[in-house]
C-alpha cells in the first residue's frame, strides 16, 4: 500500500487538483482505493491545491506588515529629524509614481532605522527601511534613490512572496511524502501551510535573497531610476561607497546577515548593474540639481 500512495503521490503533483479530485472519488467507487486510501489522497489534493493558491494583495501587505514587525524588534525607528524621515519618503515616492506598479494595498512606506549599520531591508507589504549608517553612506540624493530603487525593486519583482510561495509547495509535498507513508492526521496537514509562511517570514532576516534575485533588483533599480529622472549610473557609485564604508563586507543586502554562498558580493554585482547600465549609452550627470537640497536634509 505504501509503494502504492508513494506512487500516487507523484501523479498528484502534475495533473490538475480538480482532476484529482474526480479520480479519487472515481477509484472509490470502482473499489480500487479504499477509504482511508481516499481520504488520504483528498488531503493530499488539498494540500496541493493550497499551496499554489495566489497570495491576495492584502495578504502581500499582512505579510509584510509581520516581517516589519519582526525587523522592529531588533532594530529601534530614528524618530530625532521627522524632516529627513519625509525626505527619504519623497524620494521613495518619485520612484513609485514612475513604476511599473505604483499602487499597493496601503501604499509604499520609508522609514529610517537608528543603527550605524549599513544595510537595508523591504518587505511585500510596501515597506522600506534604511539604517543611518546607509543613509551617511550616501553623498548624493541619487545615490540614496539608488538604495530606495533597489528595494523597491525586490518588492516589484515579488521576491519575498515567492520564496514563500516556494517555502509552502516545498512543505506541501513533504507533506503529502507523508500522508502516503503514515496517513497523516488532518490536523497535522492543515498545519503546514501557516506553518511554512511563517517560517519565511520568521527567517527573512536570515537567509537574504539570492544571488540572481540580487542581481534582478539591481537591474531593476536601474530602470527605476533611469523612469524617475535620477541618474541610473548612481547605482555603482552607492555600491562603490557602501564597500568602502563595509570594509566589503555588504553592499546593501535587502535582509541582515553575512554573506552566505548564494549572496553576491558587491565586486559581481558592481559587474552586472554595469552591463545593464550600457543599455543606456551616456546620460546627462545631473546630481547637482539635487545637491543643495541633499546637504540640507543630511545636514552634510
Amino acid at each position: 500500500m505504501k509503494k502504492i500512495m508513494g506512487a500516487i503521490c507523484i501523479v498528484l503533483v502534475i495533473i490538475s487538483c480538480e482532476t484529482i479530485g474526480v479520480g479519487i472519488d472515481a477509484a472509490n467507487r470502482a473499489g480500487f482505493i479504499n477509504e482511508q486510501a481516499a481520504d488520504a489522497l483528498g488531503r493530499m489534493n488539498d494540500a496541493i491545491t493550497d499551496a499554489t493558491k495566489d497570495i491576495t494583495p492584502s495578504e502581500e501587505y499582512y505579510i509584510g506588515r509581520a516581517v516589519g514587525a519582526n525587523i522592529l524588534s531588533n532594530y529601534t525607528l530614528y524618530t530625532k529629524d521627522p524632516e529627513l524621515t519625509l525626505y527619504v519618503n519623497k524620494i521613495l515616492n518619485v520612484l513609485v509614481v514612475n513604476s511599473p506598479r505604483p499602487v499597493i494595498y496601503n501604499g509604499y512606506h520609508a522609514a529610517i532605522l537608528d543603527t550605524d549599520e549599513i544595510n537595508g531591508f523591504s518587505t511585500s507589504g510596501g515597506h522600506i527601511f534604511i539604517t543611518r549608517g546607509l543613509l551617511n553612506a550616501a553623498d548624493s540624493e541619487d545615490a540614496l534613490a539608488a538604495v530606495l530603487a533597489h528595494e523597491l525593486a525586490h518588492i516589484l519583482l515579488q521576491h519575498s512572496i515567492k520564496s514563500i510561495k516556494n517555502s509552502r509547495f516545498t512543505g506541501a509535498l513533504q507533506q503529502v511524502a507523508g500522508i502516503a507513508a503514515e496517513s497523516m492526521g488532518l490536523d497535522q496537514l492543515t498545519q503546514i501551510f501557516d506553518e511554512s509562511v511563517r517560517e519565511a517570514v520568521n527567517n527573512a532576516l536570515d537567509k537574504g535573497y539570492s544571488r540572481e534575485q540580487e542581481y534582478e533588483a539591481d537591474a531593476e533599480a536601474v530602470s527605476l531610476l533611469a523612469a524617475a529622472g535620477y541618474t541610473p549610473s548612481s547605482i555603482v557609485g552607492m555600491l562603490e561607497s557602501i564597500k568602502a564604508h563595509s570594509g566589503g563586507e555588504k553592499a546593501f543586502p535587502s535582509v541582515e546577515s553575512a554573506l552566505k554562498s548564494t549572496h553576491p558580493s558587491p565586486d559581481d554585482r558592481l559587474q552586472e548593474v554595469r552591463k545593464k547600465l550600457a543599455a543606456y549609452g551616456s546620460l546627462p550627470d545631473n546630481l547637482a540639481v539635487r545637491k543643495t537640497r541633499f546637504a540640507v536634509a543630511l545636514k552634510k
